[in-house]
């Protein structure tokens, strides 16, 4: 168990990781940090928390959800700071992942150049892509760039 001297409050923690303290109480109940609780049940942190918060702001801003992230940072050690063996044991279990969702972004991207409203929200006023709201029989919202293709509507 860390010495006193090696904790850190809540607040501090927060503050350094750039989050809320309610923030890092919800990671604790998902399970995604963990604290350690003084004689007065006041949270303490060990310092490797704060990089354990940056991996999983960094994993939100790439789109992972909290599922996701759970299931990652269960690779991670729980008590002290992840070295590069464990950071590329992490890695490779969301590349995938990542990878699927640059596909998806780069199709979304070059989508932008033909008429996007068209099927993406089912629109009946578009001719071109999506005639007589035909894209609104394939269930609701953007359909085409839910995966369906014009061609789906046929009957």
């Amino acid at each position: 168990m860390p010495s006193k001297q090696e904790l850190l409050p809540i607040g501090i923690v927060a503050g350094r990781c750039g989050v809320s303290v309610a923030t890092l109480r919800f990671y604790e109940e998902r399970g995604l940090v963990t604290s350690i609780r003084t004689e007065g049940q006041k949270r303490m942190y060990t310092r490797s928390v704060i990089r354990r918060v940056a991996f999983i702001k960094v994993a939100q801003r790439v789109g992972l959800t909290l599922d996701e992230i759970a299931t990652a940072v269960e690779l991670l050690p729980n008590q002290r700071t992840p070295n590069a063996k464990d950071w590329n044991r992490l890695s490779a279990s969301w590349r995938l992942r990542i990878d699927e969702q640059i596909r998806t972004l780069e199709g979304l991207r070059d989508d932008l150049d033909s008429c996007i409203g068209c099927g993406c929200l089912s629109l009946g006023t578009c001719k071109l892509y999506n005639p007589d709201d035909k894209a609104a029989k394939l269930g609701t919202g953007a359909r085409y760039l839910l995966g369906n293709e014009p061609s789906d509507t046929n009957e």
